[in-house]
Formats: C-alpha cells, structure tokens, sequence
C-alpha cells in the first residue's frame, strides 16, 4: 500500500450516531416568558396573607396528558361584514362612548355583550375592527358559566386551544392568564431583562390566527398590570409609499417552536405540536380592507426568500418603528368587571409586569380563529 501524502496516516474510526430530529427550517429566535407552569393553592385560597382567587373555578391547571392532534384548516365566516356600520344594536341612545385616542381604542359603558343579539355581535366585530381595541367596562361576563362564555365566543370563529397555557379544568378552549398571589418571580425575570414588555398578535404561528378576541378581568393589582396595544394599521399607513410597496410580496415564517419549548422548560405543557406558517408582512382585513403590519418579534422569525443578515433588518426595523410608535398606542388600564376586545389581525399587544405587592392578576382569554392572512395588491 501506498505510503500517505505528507506523512499522516489516515485512519478509519466509527463514531456513535446520535439522531436528530429537524422539526422547522425556521430561525430559532428570542421568546420573551415571566412565570411558571404551577399554582400555589393555599395562596390561591387565602392561606397566605392574601385574598383568595374571586373566581377559583377559572384557576388554571395543566393536563399533561391532554394532547391533540394538528389544527385542520376550516372555513372561516366572517361576520363584521354583515355588520350595520351605524351600530345600532351594539351602540344605541345612552350608551357611552369615549374615544382613547384618535386612531386606537375606545371605552363603552352601558351595554351587556352578554345580552348582545347577533346582529349586535356582527356590529362588535366591525367596531372592533374599526378601532382596533375596545374596553368594555361594568360588564357581567365574568359571571356567566364558562361555557355561556365560550358559546358567546364561538360565534366570532373557531375555538382556539393554546397548545400551552393553563385552562380552567375542562375547558382548554380557555387561555388564562394567571400571576399568583404572592408569586415573586417577576424578580428574577428583571435580574437579566430590562422589561418585561412583549409585543405580540396571539398565536401568529398558526395557519389561521386569531380575529376578534376577548380578555376578561377576575382579580387584579390595585395599580399596574395594564395592557399596551400597538395599532399595525396605522404603524403600516406611517410607511412611504416606497417602502410600503417593497414589503408587499413578501412572507415572513412564525414559529411556535420556542413557546413550546419554553413550557416543557418550565416543566409545562405541550398539548400539540408547534406549528409554523408563513404570512404576508403586509396582512389586509377582510372586513375594513385596511393593510397591517403582520410581523412581532415574539414569534416572527424570518423572511423567506431574503438572507439572514437582510431579514433581520427589516425586522428590527419593523418591530421597532411599531413598539416606538406611541402615537398609534394605546393602554388599556382594568377595572372590574371589564372586557377588552380586539382584532389580532390588525393590533399587537404586551402585558405589563410593572407591580412587585404580590397581588394576584388572573385573566381569562376567548380566542376564536379567523381566515388565512391574505394582501391585496400595493396600491399607492
């Protein structure tokens, strides 16, 4: 046998094979999470120095044999269109209605979505629309049983079940939203993060998701724990008309990879497998036609087609201009017995983590899925 080039003798060695398995093409990205997958049940019922839950029936829990197979595509219907836009059923004589600012948010008084008739859901769906996030105050849906709640809910789409989040036993159709009594581990989350802001449109991930969306109110710190909301509508019309045109066309991937794996983590749930989808960046809705930013940096990941180095900045640039934007913000602050509405398709929202008494906050979320995000042509 030949002697090997330069001296070195090459050798044949068998190493062990490790199998790995690629669920996504997609970026890894950054995903943002305070808390744990866990209740303390003595504080929750007042054992402890605090106020037991108000409403423990909706306290969460975490069912790790509870798995489901991947979401199926269905026919969304889409009832904002069918809405009178006079909004006489939802809006009538001697309700009040007080505009947050010019372009983002309202407040009503004096209407029960409970009691609201299908035409005054269709009129909901469209106001929402219009204004993106509605807080509905002295309301008493907080009260009805869980299922009237979700029976409500599933008039504007298919229940959403969060592949991850804590449900009301028997109910994973409900995603809550829970900061325990006592429960102080807001602090070391800042040990290592500025903020604990997390811009973000519920489950982008999944091949269709969310439209009009509810958040209801159980217990909450005597100050802080509000909700921001970004209006994409008008963070897209902030754009030059150039810039505008270059991101029609354009996709970008959404990942639940990294939600998934930040609960299993925890020690958490995973009711299914993650998904990943991409979206056009520029989303129009079906209803008002207006065009939205469809991007956030909580599940975003990438845009198809561009190298990485192009991809990200665009991103950031893009998640920063709508998290700057203060002019088309909002924050909601909660009261008893509210409920925020608002469109997923053309806001993006953060929880705030902002009080350090131990005070309970204890959220519950209606999500019903809406149409595949779609774009209509650029027109300047």
């Amino acid at each position: 046998m030949a002697p090997p080039p330069f001296g070195t003798e090459t050798q044949t060695v068998e190493l062990p094979v490790r199998e790995i398995k690629l669920t996504t093409t997609a970026t890894v990205g950054d995903y943002k999470v305070i808390g744990g997958n866990d209740l303390d049940k003595e504080a929750e019922e007042g054992k402890k120095g605090f106020e037991a839950a108000k409403y423990p029936h909706y306290l969460p829990t975490w069912n790790k044999e509870e798995k489901y197979p991947p979401l199926e595509p269905f026919e969304h219907t889409e009832h904002g269109k069918d809405a009178d836009p006079t909004y006489p059923d939802l809006l009538p004589a001697g309700v009040q209605t007080v505009h947050l600012t010019p372009t983002t948010g309202s407040e009503v008084r004096g209407i029960q979505l409970s009691k609201l008739s299908n035409a005054g859901k269709d009129q909901l769906a469209r106001f929402v629309a219009e204004r993106k996030v509605v807080a509905f105050r002295d309301q008493d849906f907080k009260d009805q049983s869980i299922q009237d709640a979700l029976d409500f809910g599933g008039y504007f789409g298919r229940h959403h079940i969060h592949p991850t989040s804590g449900a009301p036993a028997g109910y994973p159709e409900v995603h809550l939203v829970h900061r325990g009594a006592g429960d102080s581990r807001i602090n070391e989350f800042f040990q290592t993060r500025l903020s604990s802001v997390a811009w973000h449109s519920d489950v982008s991930y999944e091949e269709q998701p969310p439209g009009t969306t509810f958040l209801y109110v159980f217990d909450k710190p005597e100050t802080g724990g509000d909700t921001l909301f970004a209006n994409a509508v008008e963070a897209y019309n902030r754009l030059s008309p150039l810039f505008q045109e270059r991101l029609h066309g354009l996709k970008a991937t959404h990942s639940g990879i990294e939600q998934a794996n930040a609960s299993i983590g925890r020690g958490g749930i995973k009711r299914r497998e993650p998904a990943v989808h991409a979206h056009p960046i520029v989303r129009t809705h079906p209803v008002t036609g207006e065009k939205a930013l469809y991007v956030n940096p909580q599940f975003t990941r990438d845009i198809v087609g561009l190298k990485k180095e192009e991809s990200d900045a665009i991103l950031k640039f893009l998640y920063d201009h709508l998290a700057y934007g203060a002019d088309f913000h909002v924050r909601v602050k909660w009261e008893e017995g509210t409920v925020v509405v608002w469109d997923n398709r053309v806001t993006q929202h953060s929880a705030l983590s902002d009080w350090n008494t131990g005070a309970r906050r204890h959220l519950a979320r209606i999500t019903p899925q809406a149409e595949h995000p779609f774009e209509t042509p650029f027109k300047a």
